[in-house]
C-alpha cells in the first residue's frame, strides 16, 4: 500500500487545516491507520489513529479536542481536521497505516506501523 499526504500549509494560529491521506489500494479498508507529526529536532510522535471500523479514535493530549480523525473507505481516504492550530502544533505530519483485525483499536507507536506516506508540512504561525 501506498500513502500520499496532503494539505500542508501555513496558517495563522487559532486558524484551520485538513489533511489527507490517500492510499493507493482498496486494501487499505482492512488497515488501522495514524497520523504521526515531527518538529525540527524532535522525534516523531503519535498524534492521532483510527481503527480499521473507523469506529474507534484515539488522540494525543495535545491535540484532543481540537483534531478530528475520520475516514472514507469508497474514497480510501483518511483525514486530519486540525482547528485552533498553535504554533507547537508546526511540524511535518506523516500518515501511517498497518493491517489489522477488524475490533481493535490501531495502536500508538510509530514501531507498529509498516506503511508510510512522505509527509505533508504544517506551519503555524504566531
Amino acid at each position: 500500500v501506498q500513502l500520499q499526504a496532503s494539505g500542508g500549509g501555513l496558517v495563522q494560529a487559532g486558524g484551520s487545516l485538513r489533511l489527507s491521506c490517500v492510499a493507493s489500494r482498496r486494501q487499505f479498508a482492512e488497515h488501522a491507520v495514524a497520523w504521526f507529526r515531527q518538529a525540527p529536532g524532535k522525534e516523531r510522535e503519535f498524534a492521532a489513529a483510527i481503527s480499521r471500523s473507523g469506529v474507534i479514535t484515539g488522540y494525543a493530549d495535545s491535540v484532543k479536542g481540537r483534531f478530528t480523525i475520520s475516514r472514507d473507505k469508497d474514497k480510501n481516504t483518511v483525514s486530519l481536521q486540525m482547528n485552533s492550530l498553535k504554533p507547537e502544533d508546526t511540524a511535518v505530519y506523516y500518515c501511517a497505516s498497518k493491517r489489522t483485525i477488524l475490533t481493535v483499536p490501531a495502536p500508538l507507536g510509530k514501531e507498529d506501523y509498516a506503511f508510510w506516506g512522505q509527509g505533508t508540512l504544517v506551519t503555524v504561525s504566531s
